[in-house]
Order: C-alpha cells, then structure tokens, then sequence
C-alpha cells in the first residue's frame, strides 16, 4: 500500500530547468514512478545541454514526453508551454519550478548591475510565480495537484554566505511556498519547497553562459567530473561529510508530488547533509 502511494501513473508533471542537473533528475525519476514529464528549459544547447535527450530519456522509460524551449520568466512564454503541454499530454498535475541562475556572484556591497539583480530575481523567483500562476488555475477546477518549488539554503541563512541576489530570490521562493499553500490548501493542492545544500551538478559551470562567457569548459569532457571533489570545508560543514548527487533531491520531489505527502503543505524540506542543523 505504501509503496502504490508513490506511484504517478496517468499523471502529468512539468518539470522547468530540466536541460541538466536537479531538473534532468527529477523529471526522470517522476517518469520512472509512472508519470508523463513535459521538461522545459529557455536553452536547449548551451556547452552540453541538451533539452530533448532528456525527454527521448524519459519516453525510453515507457512514458510520454515533451520537450518545451521556453523562458519561464515571462508570462506569454509560460501560457504558451502550458498550453502546449495540455494539448500534447493532458492537465498539468505536478509542477517542479526547478529553473534557476545563479546570477552574480560577488558578496561585496551592490557589486552587481541593475540589470543582473533584475534578471536574478525574474529566473529564480518570478518564475515560479508564474509557472503556478499558470498550472493552478486548472488544478484548482479539478480540486487536485502538487506543486514543488526548488530551494536553496543560501536564501535560509546567513551560515552558507547569503550575500548576493541569489539568496534574496531564494528566500522569496520559500515565502511564496507558504504564501501558495494557504492561498491553493482549499482546492486541495499542495506547495512544498526542497531547500537543497550542495549538490553535485553543473549549475555553476552553466552559470558563465550567462555572464557572457561562451566558450565551452574543458571539465566537461569528463564525464566522471566531481565539481566538489576534495572541497577542503565539505568535512567542516556537512555533517554526512559529503555533496548530494541529483538523484537524493529527485528522491524528495518523487515524495512530495506523490500521494505519500498528501498530508503535506506549505513546507519547506532541508536536503543538505546536515549543513545548517
């Protein structure tokens, strides 16, 4: 019995930022448990992303999939990938707003552009406003759905740093968590948030794409790459001594989008090896 409960079968998920990393694990292991997954990212090729392999992975498992090139940060995007996710695959009844940047990274007083806070704050939080902006509305006629909204401890507190834009979209996502699951709880939809510590992905490697930085890394022609092998302070801060890999967070999503959280609103779950404990 406990185990039917995390089955997704006849569901259909959208997963946003899903080109690599958490996205490309947690639309997989919604597919493994029975889900149809539209995957969504606004670059289908940057280094080595590549948006569609992620969907022709997920119809390898037996399930539907739709790849949707879109940037999550602007509304007429959002309605359009909606609508094209209804038409090909049904009703949305999970959404993962994983989509992320992590946007300047100096911690020095305003040492960043109008233009990079702007930009941070669309990608990282705006965009889970108008991703369940545009999913709620029909979950809310059929009284059922999971939202899940991807964290980051370094909006949780000041212990990780916390000093740059990044962190201010972050706090705001686990606000707007619970602000959507009082606002959404009588419609019998649930809001979560995973609030992730240090996992082992690409983001900060993809994160110079965005600054301008167009030539590819050599580190990733290897494809057993570590971005945090060795890091001299992961003993220090982690009490379990090591990064997370992005099927420990799909492991969290596949909870909370499943019927074995239906008890679960409006909460933000820590998956961070023990970081700020």
């Amino acid at each position: 019995m406990i185990l039917d409960a995390f089955k997704l079968d006849g569901k259909v998920a959208v997963v946003t930022g899903a080109a690599r990393g958490l996205g490309q694990g947690i639309a997989l292991s919604l597919a493994e448990a029975g889900a149809d997954v539209a995957v969504n990212d606004e670059v289908v090729d940057v280094y080595d992303r590549n948006l569609e392999a992620v969907a022709e992975e997920i119809r390898g498992l037996g399930r539907k999939s739709l790849a949707v090139q879109a940037d999550v940060a602007i509304k007429s995007d959002v309605a359009e990938m909606v609508r094209k996710v209804e038409d090909a695959l049904g009703p949305v009844d999970i959404l993962v707003n994983n989509a992320a940047i992590l946007g300047p990274q100096s911690n020095r007083p305003f040492d960043f552009t109008e233009e990079e806070w702007d930009r941070t704050m669309a990608v990282d939080l705006k965009s889970h406003y108008l991703c369940t902006e545009a999913v709620a509305k029909g979950m809310m006629e059929r009284k059922t759905g999971s939202i899940v909204h991807v964290d980051s401890i370094e909006g949780y507190t000041f212990q990780v740093g916390g000093l740059r834009p990044y962190a201010v979209a972050k706090a705001g996502v686990r606000y707007l968590t619970r602000m959507n699951a009082r606002q959404l709880g009588p419609y019998n939809i649930r809001v979560n948030t995973i609030c992730t510590g240090a996992v082992e992905t690409d983001m900060g490697i993809h994160n110079r794409w965005y600054d301008g930085k167009k030539d590819r890394p050599g580190i990733l022609d290897n494809p057993d790459r570590r971005m945090f092998e060795g890091a001299k302070w992961i003993p220090e801060r982690i009490p379990l001594n090591r990064a997370g890999e992005p099927e420990e967070i799909a492991n969290v999503a596949l909870f909370l989008a499943s019927d074995l959280s239906s008890y679960v609103t409006g909460a933000t779950i820590l998956a961070d090896g023990g970081w700020v404990a």
